[in-house]
């Protein structure tokens, strides 16, 4: 009995073994066969990329008319400062402040009565000097027979000759002195120097004008307009090499058609002219002055006035442009979406140059005759297929492309020149 009950925790052990294994066992053929379920199924084929629609436009090498842009200030072509030329009180103001006047439309008037007075007395004293003369006239016409009879000495004769030419100098003094007094008097009425806009008055009426505080206010011509604007060294370092290396041509004679643009960003409907180009460059600034003038018939423009400078003329041979709409800008730099010959995207980096309308100049990573993506490049990565659903209109492609299918249109000539600026006149560089 007692060996009986030794054995039986030794089976029950023995017949817990088998069954784990067994378990284990089970466990394995089930691993096995998902094994081999799931590398009987086959993978289903990957669905093919969908071509994205885009429109397109075929570049090709032309000459591209090149407008440069500055900022500049109006200026009047003549500013004058209208000042007292004799001291007094300041009695009247004959003008509206800010309106249009006339030359020699009286401004202001100052006292006039001590110089009526001065004059008074100025026309006195050559009746008395006329009076003189008459005087020692007769006494010579008495005195020249007497002495050539020699009833008179020939001193008597000296004598009345000088009386009579220092009566005669005498008149032409007091002439001079009434003249005089005529100009004070008439500096009274202080008058425009030139048609155009005056300023504010500055002294009220009632205070006393003199040397010191001889301004009264500004008169300044509206027409012409002058236009002045500054050049950098930089830029016209660069702007002739380019011209050495045949990159940019400029206009014959140099004959550049300047127009503006107004704060609200407006044009301007007149052209101007360069007409001024200093020799020297500023050593505060670094620049040199370039100045233009403008029509301005109907007071559009007035002195002080900030515009944009649109210089035009220039042309890029053989420019490759594309539309703004084509470039993309990231943080590498600017890149457009081309189309290969097997029908795909692929990004392309380039270099832009300045702007022609609604166009960009590339100035490095674009040949002629390749497609740029202009719509539908957001939706692209490198290598994606492409459906070209047409060229670009040609609002948006612009002067200077030529659409896919299009035909390729002659290059339209530079905007009409104006006079010309002076030969030497260093020229501006492109801005961007």
């Amino acid at each position: 009995m007692k060996r009986q009950v030794r054995s039986a925790p030794v089976a029950q052990a023995m017949r817990a073994g088998v069954a784990l294994r067994l378990r284990l066992r089970l466990c394995m053929l089930g691993c096995v066969a998902l094994c081999i379920s799931a590398c009987g199924k086959q993978e289903p084929p990957a669905a093919a990329a969908q071509a994205v629609p885009v429109q397109v436009f075929q570049t090709r090498a032309q000459d591209m008319p090149v407008t440069f842009e500055f900022v500049g200030q109006t200026q009047s072509d003549q500013a004058v400062d209208v000042r007292a030329r004799v001291a007094g009180f300041l009695i009247k103001r004959n003008y509206v402040e800010g309106a249009m006047v006339k030359e020699n439309q009286v401004l202001f008037e100052i006292d006039h009565k001590p110089f009526q007075a001065q004059l008074d007395a100025a026309q006195a004293q050559l009746s008395q000097q006329k009076a003189r003369l008459d005087v020692a006239r007769s006494n010579l016409a008495r005195v020249k027979p007497l002495a050539q009879q020699n009833a008179l000495s020939q001193k008597d004769l000296d004598d009345a000759t000088g009386q009579f030419h220092s009566a005669a100098a005498g008149v032409e003094q007091a002439t001079a002195e009434v003249e005089t007094q005529k100009l004070n008097l008439s500096y009274t009425y202080v008058r425009a120097p030139v048609d155009g806009v005056s300023s504010f008055g500055v002294l009220p009426v009632g205070a006393y004008v003199s040397t010191t505080n001889s301004l009264l206010t500004t008169v300044s011509t509206l027409t012409p307009m002058r236009i002045n604007f500054s050049i950098s060294e930089p830029q016209t370092l660069e702007f002739r090499a380019q011209q050495q290396n045949k990159s940019l041509t400029v206009p014959p004679d140099r004959h550049y058609a300047v127009s503006i643009v107004l704060a609200d960003g407006t044009e301007y409907p007149h052209k101007g002219r360069i007409t001024f180009a200093d020799a020297t460059y500023s050593p505060q600034t670094g620049t040199f002055l370039v100045r233009a003038e403008m029509p301005n018939p109907n007071k559009e423009l007035q002195p002080g006035q900030f515009v944009r400078v649109l210089v035009g003329g220039a042309t890029r041979p053989n420019a490759i442009v594309v539309p703004q709409r084509a470039v993309m800008h990231g943080p590498k730099g600017d890149l457009v979406f081309i189309v290969d010959k097997e029908g795909k995207a692929q990004p392309r980096p380039v270099t832009v140059g300045e702007l022609s309308g609604p166009m960009w100049r590339i100035a490095q990573g674009l040949n002629a005759d390749e497609t740029v993506v202009v719509d539908g490049a957001g939706k692209l990565t490198a290598g994606a297929p492409v459906k070209v659903t047409g060229e670009a209109p040609l609002a948006a492609v612009g002067a200077g492309s030529t659409p896919v299918g299009t035909p390729a249109a002659a290059s339209g000539p530079a905007a009409a020149p104006p006079a010309s600026a002076p030969a030497s006149t260093p020229q501006p560089a492109p801005t961007r």
